[in-house]
């Protein structure tokens, strides 16, 4: 038992004031990916049983490569800060939390990388 008030105990684990700017971040990337999804999922139909030079001439289009990264880097970013969330709320090892977080991040931070670069490979090569 402590004789220390409970606002004092709490004094300064307060708010980090960041939590909401998460919150508006994953709300937006869910926007965002509700949009592009649909368009993802037509042009994939639409390339099922073409050839590759066919499939590499449409993504080379400007609009569909334009889409294609907006759609891969919400995605992405979506994931990131969905799979934080579920860290933070049933990983209760501190040094396993931290681990993981910082694995989600790179993870994330670089399959983003590799599809911009294949993206880009597409577009800017023959």
């Amino acid at each position: 038992m402590s004789l220390q008030h409970p606002i004092a105990r709490v004094r300064g684990l307060g708010s980090a004031k960041n939590g909401t700017h998460h919150w508006w971040v994953q709300r937006l990337t869910a926007v965002a990916l509700a949009l592009l999804t649909p368009w993802f999922i037509w042009l994939a139909l639409c390339m099922v049983g073409a050839d590759a030079f066919t499939v590499r001439a449409t993504l080379a289009q400007p609009l569909n490569a334009v889409l294609m990264l907006a759609f891969v880097f919400s995605l992405f970013w979506h994931a990131r800060l969905g799979l934080q969330v579920v860290i933070e709320d049933y990983i209760h090892t501190p040094w396993l939390e931290v681990t993981l977080q910082v694995f989600v991040m790179f993870a994330c931070a670089l399959a983003a990388l590799a599809s911009a670069i294949a993206i880009g490979r597409i577009v800017f090569t023959g």
